[in-house]
């Protein structure tokens, strides 16, 4: 696929917002004295990989979130398990969007440093969110893992 000016500048937009996100995320820290976290121990690091996995596959994914990939998405046919599928719609910095909010990993940045950035400004409602959304993901495995077995049996 050759990609033209457009998609090149909504690229960038959508890369410069990240850009400005996260020092706008280490600025506000820095001046309030926030301390950033730590290193994440291991438990801490896989409860927000699956964190991530799942708030970026429910906002990609999710027949409940397809209104807010309405204005840059458009549905197509497919989709896994409990899965909807759309596909960037439009041109420039709306196929842009669309792009992170039709696939999990191009969102899944995203979500990871929005958990981190919680985690400064939030510990302990950030915890409590990342906790269900990691239980949420590990549901999903096993409702998955349930079909599976059930369709092995039969």
């Amino acid at each position: 696929m050759v990609e033209d000016n457009a998609s090149h500048a909504g690229h960038l937009s959508t890369l410069a917002l990240y850009g400005l996100s996260v020092a706008a995320t280490v600025g506000v820290a820095t001046v309030t004295k926030r301390p950033l976290p730590d290193r994440m121990r291991i438990r801490d690091l896989v409860v927000a990989a699956a964190a991530a996995q799942k708030l970026s596959r429910t906002v990609t994914k999710s027949s409940v979130t397809r209104p807010l990939r309405a204005p840059f998405a458009e549905p197509v046919e497919g989709g896994g398990p409990g899965e909807v599928a759309d596909q960037p719609a439009g041109k420039g910095l709306r196929s842009s969007i669309g792009e992170l909010l039709t696939c999990p990993f191009c969102l899944d940045v995203w979500a990871i440093s929005g958990l981190t950035a919680g985690r400064v400004f939030a510990p302990a409602a950030t915890g409590v969110v990342t906790d269900a959304l990691a239980a949420l993901a590990g549901a999903d495995f096993l409702q998955l893992a349930y079909a599976r077995a059930q369709q092995a049996a039969e």
